[in-house]
C-alpha cells in the first residue's frame, strides 16, 4: 500500500508565509506516513523561482525527516529560458529531478517555452506529474501511463469558472488509462479550489471514478494497491485497435 495526498492552498501575504503555513500542513501528513504529496501550480505570492533549493529549503528538511516525496507545485523557473516547472522533492530530501510544462496556457504561451517530454518518477511507486493544461490533453497522461506510472500527479491552479470541465478532464483521464489521479488546485478569490483524489472502482467489467475532495485549505491523504488496477489497465490497453 501507498499512502498519496494533497494539499490546498490560499492566498498568502509572502512567500515565506505561504512555506511556513504549508510546511505544518506537510508536517501533519508526514505523521501519518504519507508517502508522496502535491501541492497546486503558481500558489506562492511571487512565482518566479531563480533558486529552488533556497525557496524550498524547509520542504526538503521535511520530506528527509518523513521519507516523503513532495512535489511542491509548479512555478516560472528563471534560468536561460523561462519554462514552467514541477520540481519534485525525493524521499531523501534532494530534488530528484522536475517535470517541464508542455502546453503552457493563455497568455502563459508568450512568456515560456513549452516542455517537450514527459517524465518517470520512482519513489514510494511510479508517477508522472501533468502540470495543469496538459490535462486537456489525452496523450500526456497516455504517455505517462505507458511509460510504467501508477498514478498521475496534478499541479493546477483552476479559476472558479473552470471547476467543473477540470474535474470531467481529471475523471476521464483516470478511465481511459485506469490510473488514480492527484489533483491540486488553489482557493482564494478568484482560483476555486475543490481538488480532488480520483480512484477507480470495477465491477462486472465496469469502472468508475471514487471521488475525494478537498473543500477548504489543508491536506488529505489515501491508501492506494495499485495492484488492484494492473489487470483492468492491460485489458484496457490491449483492446485499443490501431487504426487512422
Amino acid at each position: 500500500m501507498v499512502k498519496l495526498g494533497l494539499i490546498q492552498t490560499v492566498s498568502y501575504s509572502t512567500n515565506q508565509n505561504g512555506i511556513s503555513k504549508v510546511a505544518e500542513m506537510l508536517k501533519k501528513l508526514g505523521k501519518k506516513e504519507t508517502d508522496i504529496v502535491c501541492l497546486p501550480e503558481q500558489w506562492l505570492k511571487n512565482n518566479k523561482i531563480s533558486n529552488f533549493d533556497l525557496e524550498f529549503s524547509e520542504f526538503k528538511k521535511i520530506a528527509k525527516e518523513f521519507s516523503m516525496t513532495i512535489v511542491p507545485g509548479a512555478f516560472y523557473q528563471i534560468a536561460k529560458k523561462i519554462s514552467i516547472i514541477a520540481p519534485v522533492i525525493g524521499p531523501e530530501g534532494e530534488f530528484i529531478g522536475k517535470q517541464e510544462k508542455i502546453h503552457p496556457f493563455g497568455y502563459e504561451r508568450g512568456e515560456v517555452k513549452p516542455g517537450n517530454t514527459v517524465k518517470i518518477f520512482n519513489t514510494a511507486c511510479k508517477f508522472g506529474v501533468i502540470v495543469c493544461y496538459d490535462m486537456v490533453f489525452p496523450k500526456v497522461a497516455n504517455t505517462l501511463v505507458k511509460k510504467g506510472a501508477q498514478i498521475l500527479i496534478s499541479p493546477s491552479r483552476i479559476v472558479r469558472r473552470g471547476i467543473e470541465p477540470w474535474q470531467l478532464y481529471v475523471q476521464v483521464r483516470a478511465l481511459e488509462n485506469r490510473v488514480p489521479i492527484i489533483a491540486a488546485n488553489v482557493k482564494n478569490q478568484r482560483f476555486g479550489g475543490n481538488s480532488i483524489i480520483v480512484d477507480l472502482m470495477e465491477n462486472d467489467n465496469i469502472v468508475t471514478t471514487k471521488i475525494t475532495k478537498l473543500s477548504k485549505e489543508g491536506g488529505i491523504a489515501k491508501e492506494f494497491n495499485f495492484d488492484k488496477y494492473e489487470k483492468s489497465r492491460k485489458s484496457r490497453f490491449s483492446d485499443s485497435n490501431k487504426f487512422h
